[in-house]
């Protein structure tokens, strides 16, 4: 046998035939999710084109101002794995801020919009920091008081915010008819949900995001291993705010008008939720999907049953499906079907009588090539 001492290089083995020809990076798979992503692009592109009328464009830009706050919460509780339901709370900071600085201090309105997002950040460090300090339930609650105390400030804070009144907020095209207002807003909505998912794909192709999806699988673990799970989670509840607080304050220059009983819902944050949930929130385009299907249905249900609370039920329904038989979302079910029903790979491959050949001539090739070595070696 060989010796510790020998540094001789043994001879290459020669390729296995039964592992096949090596993959590259141009597969079935990817070719059919890059096929489906541009139907979808153009889909969403050509969306205002498209709509027979005023009320779809409108509806549209509803749908589109859904998926901003479903990807937006989706930074927290998609790679996290901390389920908050008073998002709102960051939606109607945002507007508020954004109605503020545009009606009261008259400063250009996407430069208010863009202020009102770091505002709502600096605003949510100590928050951030006393939330996060607990788990779980108690997280959740916490969240929940979080909306709340708010939606009691703006109702009761009458001179800064118009209190149950609302408050008026400026167009910033006050030239544009309504369908274009519609359309002018629909395309500025797709833009920062692009934005989002742009950071959304950055962060979990990076260190930062390996370290939120520690804390997501275990957390305790995670922090034995190294991982600064205090500060990663900030970050992430930050970044989340950031983005909610545009979203709400992209729709309170598109509607004008806020109400601080629907800025500060709790049902919008468990909208979030749901969306996020059922498309998959450890996808990228999962909450986007979401909020297609729940933006839609909901929409629906309004104009088909007017001021009834059929919708309540419809999304309580569903998120009872979600959580039954879609625990992960529609997009890994989809997809773990597909592998179920689809072609099934096998792990031994097929051989031909020259492939046997040549692999039996290629080992007695090295058995012949070590022999010598062995008889030296030998005491």
């Amino acid at each position: 046998m060989p010796s510790a001492s020998d540094t001789r290089r043994a001879p290459a083995p020669a390729q296995d035939a039964a592992a096949g020809p090596p993959r590259g990076p141009l597969t079935t798979g990817n070719v059919v999710r890059g096929a489906a992503f541009l139907v979808a692009a153009a889909l969403i592109l050509l969306f205002p084109a498209l709509a027979p009328n005023p009320f779809i464009l409108f509806s549209g830009v509803i749908v589109a101002s859904y998926a901003c706050t479903a990807t937006a919460w989706n930074f927290m509780g998609g790679f996290t794995g901390y389920i908050s339901l008073g998002h709102a709370a960051f939606f109607g900071l945002g507007a508020y801020a954004t109605g503020l600085l545009t009606g009261d201090l008259d400063w250009p309105p996407f430069v208010a919009w863009f202020a009102a997002g770091l505002i709502v950040v600096v605003l949510c460090v100590p928050v951030g920091i006393a939330a996060l300090r607990v788990r779980g339930a108690s997280f959740v609650i916490v969240s929940i008081a979080f909306v709340l105390i708010l939606l009691l400030v703006a109702q009761a804070w009458a001179d800064l915010t118009g209190g149950s009144n609302g408050l008026v907020v400026p167009r910033p095209f006050p030239d544009l008819s309504r369908p274009e207002h519609h359309r002018a807003f629909y395309f500025l909505f797709v833009a920062l949900l692009a934005v989002m998912l742009l950071v959304w794909w950055a962060i979990d192709r990076s260190r930062f995001g390996a370290g939120l999806k520690a804390i997501r699988e275990d957390e305790d673990k995670a922090q034995a291993l190294g991982v600064p799970t205090r500060d990663y989670k900030l970050v992430a509840y930050l970044v989340s705010a950031f983005f909610t607080a545009l979203a709400g304050g992209m729709y309170a220059l598109w509607f004008g008008d806020l109400d601080p009983i629907f800025q500060f819902s709790i049902l919008l944050g468990a909208y979030m939720v749901l969306m996020a949930l059922l498309g998959g929130v450890r996808h990228l385009f999962g909450p986007l999907l979401g909020a297609v299907i729940v933006g839609s249905a909901l929409e629906f249900f309004k104009l088909e049953f007017g001021d009834t609370q059929l919708h309540l039920v419809a999304a309580a329904v569903l998120l009872g499906i979600v959580v039954l038989f879609m625990p992960d979302g529609i997009i890994p079910a989809a997809r773990d079907l597909a592998r179920r029903f689809g072609p099934q790979g096998t792990s031994i491959r097929e051989m031909t009588a020259a492939e046997l050949l040549e692999r039996n001539r290629a080992a007695a090739a090295r058995t012949e090539a070590d022999a010598p070595q062995s008889k030296e070696d030998r005491p």
